[in-house]
Protein backbone atom coordinates (compact mmCIF):
# COMPACT_ATOMS: atom_id res chain seq x y z
CA UNK A 1 0.00 0.00 0.00
CA UNK A 2 1.01 3.40 -0.82
CA UNK A 3 2.61 4.96 2.64
CA UNK A 4 1.23 8.52 3.76
CA UNK A 5 1.64 11.73 1.61
CA UNK A 6 1.83 15.24 2.48
CA UNK A 7 1.77 19.11 1.36
CA UNK A 8 2.30 21.95 3.22
CA UNK A 9 -0.49 24.56 2.23
CA UNK A 10 0.31 28.14 3.49
CA UNK A 11 -0.89 31.81 2.92
CA UNK A 12 2.18 34.04 3.12
CA UNK A 13 1.69 37.78 4.25
CA UNK A 14 1.98 40.62 2.33
CA UNK A 15 5.80 41.73 2.03
CA UNK A 16 6.42 44.77 4.68
CA UNK A 17 3.30 44.16 7.18
CA UNK A 18 4.82 42.25 9.89
CA UNK A 19 1.21 42.32 11.62
CA UNK A 20 0.20 39.58 8.88
CA UNK A 21 0.88 36.09 9.99
CA UNK A 22 2.07 32.84 8.00
CA UNK A 23 -0.11 30.22 8.52
CA UNK A 24 0.79 26.75 7.33
CA UNK A 25 -0.89 23.97 7.68
CA UNK A 26 0.57 19.65 7.31
CA UNK A 27 -1.65 18.00 4.95
CA UNK A 28 -1.27 13.97 5.49
CA UNK A 29 -3.68 11.26 3.94
CA UNK A 30 -3.25 7.86 5.57
CA UNK A 31 -5.50 4.55 5.38
CA UNK A 32 -7.46 4.70 8.43
CA UNK A 33 -5.76 1.81 10.88
CA UNK A 34 -8.17 2.92 14.23
CA UNK A 35 -11.68 3.00 15.83
CA UNK A 36 -11.06 6.29 16.28
CA UNK A 37 -10.37 7.07 12.44
CA UNK A 38 -13.07 5.29 11.01
CA UNK A 39 -15.65 6.99 13.23
CA UNK A 40 -13.96 10.42 12.03
CA UNK A 41 -14.23 8.69 8.00
CA UNK A 42 -17.86 8.63 8.84
CA UNK A 43 -19.05 11.64 10.52
CA UNK A 44 -17.35 13.42 7.78
CA UNK A 45 -18.86 11.74 5.25
CA UNK A 46 -21.98 12.00 6.58
CA UNK A 47 -21.61 15.81 7.26
CA UNK A 48 -20.64 16.16 3.43
CA UNK A 49 -22.73 13.76 1.58
CA UNK A 50 -26.17 13.63 3.76
CA UNK A 51 -26.49 16.93 5.96
CA UNK A 52 -24.48 19.72 3.53
CA UNK A 53 -25.79 18.06 -0.07
CA UNK A 54 -28.96 16.48 0.89
CA UNK A 55 -28.29 13.37 -0.53
CA UNK A 56 -28.42 9.51 0.69
CA UNK A 57 -31.84 10.29 2.53
CA UNK A 58 -31.74 14.06 3.02
CA UNK A 59 -30.49 17.29 5.08
CA UNK A 60 -31.14 15.80 8.09
CA UNK A 61 -29.43 13.45 9.89
CA UNK A 62 -31.67 10.36 9.57
CA UNK A 63 -29.71 9.22 6.05
CA UNK A 64 -27.13 7.55 5.54
CA UNK A 65 -24.10 7.25 2.94
CA UNK A 66 -23.28 3.61 4.13
CA UNK A 67 -23.41 0.46 1.73
CA UNK A 68 -22.10 -2.49 1.53
CA UNK A 69 -18.54 -1.51 0.92
CA UNK A 70 -18.12 0.03 3.96
CA UNK A 71 -18.17 -3.37 5.63
CA UNK A 72 -15.87 -5.11 3.23
CA UNK A 73 -12.61 -6.12 4.26
CA UNK A 74 -11.17 -5.33 0.56
CA UNK A 75 -12.50 -1.29 1.10
CA UNK A 76 -9.97 1.05 2.33
CA UNK A 77 -10.83 4.00 4.12
CA UNK A 78 -8.59 7.13 3.87
CA UNK A 79 -8.83 10.16 6.23
CA UNK A 80 -6.88 13.57 4.91
CA UNK A 81 -5.66 15.90 8.11
CA UNK A 82 -5.02 19.34 8.32
CA UNK A 83 -2.03 19.48 10.92
CA UNK A 84 -3.82 17.40 13.41
CA UNK A 85 -7.21 17.62 12.47
CA UNK A 86 -8.65 14.50 10.72
CA UNK A 87 -10.83 16.72 8.22
CA UNK A 88 -11.16 14.90 4.64
CA UNK A 89 -12.21 11.53 3.99
CA UNK A 90 -12.00 9.06 0.38
CA UNK A 91 -12.16 5.49 -0.05
CA UNK A 92 -11.03 3.25 -2.65
CA UNK A 93 -11.67 -0.57 -3.33
CA UNK A 94 -11.50 -3.52 -6.18
CA UNK A 95 -14.10 -3.85 -8.59
CA UNK A 96 -12.92 -7.39 -9.15
CA UNK A 97 -10.17 -9.47 -10.02
CA UNK A 98 -9.37 -7.73 -13.28
CA UNK A 99 -7.43 -4.90 -11.56
CA UNK A 100 -10.17 -1.87 -11.85
CA UNK A 101 -10.64 0.07 -8.74
CA UNK A 102 -13.34 2.24 -7.71
CA UNK A 103 -12.93 5.34 -5.77
CA UNK A 104 -15.31 7.19 -3.90
CA UNK A 105 -16.66 9.17 -1.34
CA UNK A 106 -14.40 12.29 -1.32
CA UNK A 107 -15.50 14.43 1.22
CA UNK A 108 -13.60 17.43 2.67
CA UNK A 109 -15.16 19.64 5.55
CA UNK A 110 -16.62 23.36 4.35
CA UNK A 111 -13.80 24.90 6.52
CA UNK A 112 -10.93 23.30 5.59
CA UNK A 113 -11.48 23.37 1.73
CA UNK A 114 -9.34 26.45 1.15
CA UNK A 115 -6.13 24.20 2.21
CA UNK A 116 -6.23 21.99 -0.80
CA UNK A 117 -6.78 18.69 0.48
CA UNK A 118 -8.97 16.92 -2.54
CA UNK A 119 -6.06 16.91 -4.25
CA UNK A 120 -3.65 14.65 -1.43
CA UNK A 121 -6.72 12.55 -0.93
CA UNK A 122 -7.23 11.07 -4.52
CA UNK A 123 -3.43 11.29 -5.37
CA UNK A 124 -3.06 8.71 -2.33
CA UNK A 125 -6.30 6.85 -3.06
CA UNK A 126 -4.96 6.10 -6.82
CA UNK A 127 -1.19 5.59 -5.70
CA UNK A 128 -3.00 3.35 -3.12
CA UNK A 129 -4.39 1.56 -5.98
CA UNK A 130 -1.83 1.10 -8.30
CA UNK A 131 0.44 -0.19 -5.65
CA UNK A 132 -2.20 -3.27 -4.63
CA UNK A 133 -1.72 -4.22 -8.91
CA UNK A 134 -4.95 -2.36 -9.58
CA UNK A 135 -5.17 -1.46 -13.85
CA UNK A 136 -6.93 1.23 -14.12
CA UNK A 137 -9.85 2.72 -11.44
CA UNK A 138 -12.81 4.66 -12.19
CA UNK A 139 -14.58 7.32 -10.05
CA UNK A 140 -18.41 8.97 -10.43
CA UNK A 141 -17.72 12.78 -10.67
CA UNK A 142 -20.01 15.78 -9.73
CA UNK A 143 -20.06 18.13 -13.06
CA UNK A 144 -18.82 20.88 -10.79
CA UNK A 145 -15.38 18.99 -10.18
CA UNK A 146 -14.95 17.43 -13.40
CA UNK A 147 -12.46 19.69 -14.18
CA UNK A 148 -10.53 18.97 -10.92
CA UNK A 149 -10.39 15.45 -11.37
CA UNK A 150 -8.72 16.16 -14.94
CA UNK A 151 -6.09 18.81 -13.56
CA UNK A 152 -5.29 15.36 -11.67
CA UNK A 153 -5.12 13.15 -14.76
CA UNK A 154 -7.93 11.18 -15.12
CA UNK A 155 -10.41 11.67 -18.27
CA UNK A 156 -14.13 11.15 -18.69
CA UNK A 157 -15.81 8.15 -19.93
CA UNK A 158 -19.17 8.20 -20.83
CA UNK A 159 -22.05 10.91 -20.60
CA UNK A 160 -23.64 11.85 -17.23
CA UNK A 161 -25.79 9.24 -15.54
CA UNK A 162 -27.75 9.77 -12.51
CA UNK A 163 -26.40 8.53 -9.33
CA UNK A 164 -28.19 9.30 -5.53
CA UNK A 165 -30.67 11.31 -7.10
CA UNK A 166 -28.04 13.88 -9.29
CA UNK A 167 -25.83 14.60 -12.03
CA UNK A 168 -22.40 12.45 -12.08
CA UNK A 169 -19.54 11.97 -14.78
CA UNK A 170 -18.06 8.26 -14.96
CA UNK A 171 -14.49 9.24 -15.59
CA UNK A 172 -11.12 6.95 -15.45
CA UNK A 173 -7.26 6.69 -14.62
CA UNK A 174 -4.56 4.80 -15.85
CA UNK A 175 -3.02 3.01 -12.87
CA UNK A 176 0.17 2.28 -14.33
CA UNK A 177 3.34 3.58 -13.19
CA UNK A 178 0.74 5.22 -10.10
CA UNK A 179 2.10 3.02 -7.53
CA UNK A 180 3.87 5.39 -5.21
CA UNK A 181 3.07 8.40 -3.65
Amino acid sequence: MAGPTSRSSATASRPGRSSQTLVTARLTCTAVTTEAERCAHFRIRQQVFVIEQGLFGGSGTGGSDTDVHDDDPATIHVIGRAGETICGTVRLYPLGADGRWKGDRLAVLASYRHLGLGAPLVRFAVATAGALGGRDMEAFIQPANVAFFRWLGWRRAGDLVDYAGIPHQRMLIDLAGQGGT
